[in-house]
């Protein structure tokens, strides 16, 4: 049962279970663009240095690497670009309020 988890794991952030304290985990969805998709299915993401924002109400990935897509000619996608976190509005207050009242920081 622990191979099948594993083996739909496509990326993990250890170092930051490492480096800090995990108060609380959360679970969210990023919207992404088809070239960005396909990196991904690729294994080709890289989260060491990731955080999440939170602007204007929404919740933002910053500093996630995704890889180019090889076949992605013009239509490709820039590496770094910021990402909306798919998340319900309280679980954003939720958080944004921790990260104002106690200066909480947002890892992946």
């Amino acid at each position: 049962m622990k191979k099948e988890k594993d083996e739909n794991l496509i990326a993990q952030n250890k170092k930051a279970r490492h480096d800090y304290f995990i108060k609380d985990t959360y679970e969210a969805g990023i919207a992404l663009t088809g070239t960005e998709i396909k990196s991904v299915r690729a294994r080709r993401i890289n989260l060491r240095d990731g955080y999440v924002q939170i602007i204007n109400s929404s919740a933002f990935l910053e500093n996630v690497h995704i890889s180019e897509y090889k076949q992605g000619n013009r239509y490709n996608h820039e590496p770094l670009r910021s990402r909306r976190l798919l998340l319900h509005k309280k679980e954003i207050n939720r958080l944004a309020k921790a990260q104002a009242e106690r200066g909480i920081a947002l890892f992946l």
